[in-house]
This record gives C-alpha cells, sequence and structure tokens, in this order.
C-alpha cells in the first residue's frame, strides 16, 4: 500500500524475487476482508496515515527508503506494523519474508540423504524406493540427485525423456528459490517431483545454488530424499547440512567396511545423525549388526534382497514400484518409523531396528 511509485517499483521488484504475487492499493481496500485476509501487508510510511483504524492484525510492516524519516516509530505503533524496514538495507530480509507468506511456514520437509559406502552399494536404488513408497503413501515427496557421476537418478525412474528442469539449470541459483516454483518446474514422475542432471556435459554446481534449491524443497514441507557420492566437496557439505539424517549403504563384505569408514568419516564431519543400512549377502562371519558395530553408526536396517528388482525395472516400473516387494516394504517400515509425530512417543527419524 503506497502511492510514492519509486518506493512500489522496490516492492515490486522483491515480490517477484520472491515468486510472490501482489494486491497493489493506494489506501485501505475496500473490498471487504482484504486487509485481514492477505498473508502480509507492506505499508508504504507515505500511507501509513491512511491506515489508521484499520483492524489489529499479524504481518504489518512499514516500509520506507528515507532513513532518518522523522515520527517513523510513532506510525508504526499507530498502525500495528510489526517492523520497520528500510530500503535498500533490508531488501535480503524482506524477499526471505514475502516468500514466507506467499508459501506458508510449515513443518518443514524430513530430509533424508543416502550415501553408498562403497561403489555400486545401491544407494541410488535405495534413495528413488524410499521417493518412490512416500510418494505411494500420498506424502509430498521430492527426490534430488546430489550425484553428478551417477548417470542421472532419472534414468533410475524411466524419466530421463521427461520434461522440466535439471540441475544445470539451476547452477546460477544463489539468495532465496522459491519453494512452489522449485516444484512446478521438475519432472513429475511416479508421483513425485525429481530433480536429476542433464545428458550433456557435466557442470559443477556452487554451493550456493546446492543451499537455495535444497532449503526450497525443505519449506514444501512432506520428505525431500537426496542421492549423495562418496566423496564430500563444498556442495556436498552444504548438502549434508541441511539432513536431518543420513544413510549409509554398506555391502557385508570386508573391503565395503573399510571403504565405508573412509566415507563416515568425511561425511559424520558435517552430519550429526548417520545410520547404516546393511546389505546381503554377507561374507562369513559378517551380519547386518557386525557391519554396523564396526563403523560405530547406528543400525537403521537390512536392505533386504530383492530377486525381482531387475525384473521390474526392466519393465518400466521404478525401484521400489511393487508395493508388495520387499524393497518397497522396508522403504515403508523405514518412513513409519522415521516420521513418526514430535510428542508421539519418539522423535522424528526415530530409532534404530
Amino acid at each position: 500500500m503506497t502511492e510514492d511509485v519509486e518506493l512500489l517499483d522496490d516492492l515490486l521488484r522483491l515480490c517477484a524475487a520472491a515468486g510472490a504475487e501482489p494486491e497493489v492499493h493506494h489506501s485501505l481496500p475496500e473490498r471487504r476482508g482484504g486487509w485481514e485476509q492477505a498473508p502480509m501487508v507492506l505499508v508504504g510510511d507515505d500511507a501509513a496515515q491512511r491506515c489508521r483504524g484499520a483492524a489489529r492484525r499479524r504481518g504489518v510492516m512499514l516500509v520506507g527508503r528515507d532513513q532518518d524519516a522523522p515520527d517513523v516509530w510513532r506510525r508504526a505503533v499507530e498502525i500495528g506494523a510489526e517492523y520497520v524496514l528500510r530500503l535498500p538495507d533490508s531488501e535480503g530480509w524482506l524477499v526471505d519474508q514475502i516468500a514466507n507468506a506467499a508459501e506458508g511456514v510449515g513443518r518443514p520437509a524430513l530430509t533424508v540423504g543416502v550415501i553408498g559406502g562403497r561403489g555400486g552399494s545401491g544407494a541410488s536404488t535405495l534413495a528413488c524406493a524410499l521417493a518412490v513408497t512416500a510418494a505411494r503413501a500420498g506424502r509430498r515427496t521430492m527426490l534430488i540427485d546430489g550425484d553428478p557421476l551417477g548417470g542421472g537418478i532419472d534414468v533410475l525412474l524411466g524419466g530421463e525423456r521427461a520434461e522440466g528442469m535439471r540441475w544445470p539449470d539451476f547452477v546460477h541459483s544463489k539468495g532465496r528459490v522459491g519453494g512452489g516454483a522449485l516444484e512446478e518446474s521438475l519432472p513429475a514422475l511416479h508421483g513425485l517431483r525429481v530433480l536429476s542432471w542433464g545428458r550433456d556435459d557435466w557442470v559443477v554446481i556452487p554451493p550456493q545454488a546446492m543451499q537455495a534449491v535444497l532449503a526450497a524443497a525443505r519449506r514444501l514441507g512432506g520428505v525431500v530424499v537426496v542421492d549423495l557420492p562418496r566423496r564430500v566437496d563444498e556442495s556436498v557439505a552444504e548438502a549434508l547440512a541441511q539432513l536431518d539424517l543420513g544413510l549409509l549403504v554398506v555391502p557385508g563384505e570386508l573391503r565395503a567396511v573399510a571403504a565405508a569408514k573412509r566415507v563416515a568419516s568425511m561425511a559424520g564431519m558435517v552430519l550429526d545423525d548417520l545410520r547404516v543400512v546393511a546389505r546381503g549377502p554377507y561374507a562369513a562371519g559378517l551380519d547386518e549388526r557386525w557391519v554396523a558395530q564396526a563403523l560405530g553408526l547406528p543400525l537403521a536396517g537390512e536392505l533386504p534382497l530383492d530377486s525381482g528388482l531387475l525384473a521390474t525395472q526392466e519393465g518400466g516400473a521404478p525401484p521400489g514400484g511393487n508395493a508388495r516387494g520387499p524393497l518397497a516394504r522396508f522403504c515403508a517400515a523405514f518412513w513409519e518409523r522415521a516420521l513418526v509425530p514430535e510428542g508421539a512417543g519418539g522423535r522424528a527419524g526415530g530409532g534404530a531396528s
């Protein structure tokens, strides 16, 4: 709400950056309920006097460009403003608040990362199955491919030709990425959204882009599954920092356990909650508990052998696509434990099995 043309231009630009569509007024809206129902109200300090008498509500911000405007705090109190903002100093913070108001700020997504203890451990297969299983249960789900050398996780889902944006489209992202805009831009496969790599030349994802994209995904709520590489660079460290928990997939072999120790050591420098998913068949004398104890990590479970997995994938079904298969049942049990509501006898990401 303002008649200051320069201020209006600034606010329209900030709304566009936040992915929000503003409704512009010069004074209190005539439409009944407009002032009360808007998720946020930005009042130019030129319009504060015209807002006297308006119903008190949360989310009112008094915005101006003059750093030394007299009586600004008095005007803020008169209209019940929660914040007094001066542009351009407060632009970054204001963009975040506009985006939060436009998207709604609920419980962030439970974000799970999957890492292979060694090459070929089946981490990408588990990541896909976890995402497919969550989506089948009606949860808002996003699967993010964090491994540029993995060949593209969309291939495992049979969606390499699906329309939508890939990681190269987000290389220059920094600051705020709108969660809704991100979700709508990605390929929709098997009831979930997938951010994968393109088929073109390999690109490096800057840490700022990884941070912006993952933060946007988390704000949407539901669950986010991230398929991560075994090496840890700055971008991977940024992804690890945003995880609620990590799953380290370790085959039951001595060499695999030795390799997984190095991976766990690097990931553990950033990620507090890292758990083992053991995978058979096991070498003589080994089992899932031995693998977890050797790594000094809690056991999240034993990944079951799924003899029909290859056949179902060749038939076009994704990992976990068969709801009655052992892999899908493992994933369903994992989500049932991990998504225990707070105050319901456990914490999110609940105990090992």
